[in-house]
């Protein structure tokens, strides 16, 4: 009797410090968690700091500021310039005009208004590429240099009539051109935001808002406003 007593106070002993054990195992998987919770999370804290930090390289606000001011240089300084030749070597200006026929005339200023403005929508798809910027700038400057020296502006026509004399519907022509161009614009963006508003997203048509489409849909708009400026009676009109 006093053997069996002994062995079962023992094996109570035993379990006793078994759970004591466990108890303890418990209390350290449970001070460690938190620890291994911590971890990871700074982990995923200082990969977001990496990540806003390689975006702020990528953005690079000095080239954006610089391509900015060239922009508007491309925009001002060309017109000026264009505008004082208009007024002061007229007749110069005009032989050099005469050798074109009022659709040449009308097609070069139109093709340079429609890659400035194709070049703008690439800046927006291409954000990182400076192959467009560099074109926009070039392409810019030259529409900006033959408004100038076409002297566009609202009711152009009466400015072009004072400079040029019966020589104006060559000017008037290349105006024309920019006009078309900046009108075929006007009509893609009113039907991109209509489709965009009224059309359901599960639409066919929403396939045209897609960057390429866009762009070939574009392209169509422009060559109509081409055509219609070129072969619809407005040349021989202003």
């Amino acid at each position: 009797m006093t053997q069996q007593t002994g062995s079962t106070v023992g094996a109570s002993g035993g379990s006793a410090d078994g759970l004591q054990h466990t108890g303890y195992g418990s209390e350290t998987t449970e001070s460690q968690s938190p620890s291994s919770e911590t971890a990871p999370a700074e982990a995923m804290t200082d990969r977001k700091l990496s990540l806003a930090d390689i975006e702020r390289k990528r953005s690079r606000p000095v080239s954006w500021v610089i391509f900015i001011v060239a922009l508007l240089v491309a925009i001002i300084a060309p017109y000026g310039i264009g505008r004082s030749l208009a007024v002061r070597h007229t007749q110069t200006l005009i032989a050099y005009l005469d050798v074109f026929e009022p659709r040449g005339i009308a097609f070069l200023s139109w093709t340079a208004a429609f890659i400035a403005i194709v070049s703008i929508a690439m800046c927006v798809i291409e954000a990182r590429s400076w192959t467009w910027r560099v074109i926009l700038l070039l392409s810019v400057a030259a529409e900006q240099f033959i408004a100038g020296l076409c002297l566009l502006k609202m009711s152009f026509w009466y400015s072009t009539y004072v400079v040029f004399g019966d020589k104006a519907y060559l000017a008037n022509a290349a105006n024309l051109g920019i006009i078309a161009a900046g009108f075929g614009a006007v009509v893609f963006a009113v039907l991109f935001v209509a489709i965009l508003v009224l059309v359901k997203k599960d639409s066919p048509l929403n396939m045209l808002t897609r960057s390429w489409a866009a762009l070939s849909v574009f392209a169509v708009i422009e060559v109509l406003a081409l055509v219609i400026v070129l072969f619809g009676g407005l040349l021989t009109m202003v």
